[in-house]
Parts: C-alpha cells; sequence; structure tokens
C-alpha cells in the first residue's frame, strides 16, 4: 500500500484501486444535494458500455473538482502544448459507420 502526505492528509492507497480504471466516457447528473459521475468505457463494435465506477460529491466538491481539473489542465498544456478535441464526424453513430450497416 501507497501512503501519500503531500496534501497534509495521510492517505492511504490500496493497491487494487492504485491500478485504477480505464474510461473515455463520463455521465454527469445532479440534484440539489449531489453530483454523480459515472465513468464508463465504450468499445468499438461492443454495443454496451459498463459503468466501471460512480463517484458521489456534494456541490461544493464537484466545483473544487472543476477547479482542480482547470488548473491541471493550465500546467499540462504548459509543458505538452495544447489539448485539441477533435469536431466528431457525423456519420450516423458514435464509432464512424452508418445507421443500419453491420
Amino acid at each position: 500500500m501507497a501512503e501519500n502526505k503531500n496534501l497534509g492528509i495521510d492517505l492511504e492507497l490500496d493497491e487494487t484501486v492504485a491500478q485504477g480504471n480505464y474510461s473515455n466516457l463520463a455521465i454527469i447528473a445532479h440534484s440539489t444535494s449531489e453530483f454523480i459521475i459515472d465513468f464508463a468505457a465504450v468499445m468499438p463494435a461492443v454495443p454496451k458500455a459498463k459503468v466501471k465506477s460512480r463517484i458521489i460529491l456534494t456541490p461544493e466538491h464537484a466545483k473544487r473538482l472543476l477547479m482542480s481539473l482547470q488548473e491541471n489542465i493550465v500546467r499540462y498544456e504548459s509543458v505538452h502544448g495544447q489539448i485539441v478535441i477533435p469536431t466528431p464526424q457525423h456519420t450516423g453513430d458514435q464509432f464512424g459507420g452508418k445507421i443500419g450497416e453491420a
């Protein structure tokens, strides 16, 4: 188990959690008291994506996460260059095939 004391908090990171989960899709929902983020992996030619992790945050923590991500993206881009988000190709479905194509 690894421990991280950089934040002034004694964090314990279990080895299985440390391996993480790959995600290329996040679905966000909210109520008056919480934000829910479901992380999933969508793979080509696989009709169903399985949620790998669900994170539930208070609105205040969701905003702190947003601010922290913004700060880290700015730092990342200052070292590695701008992150380019490609324009989606609207060809019928999310994987680039035509509707009805097998």
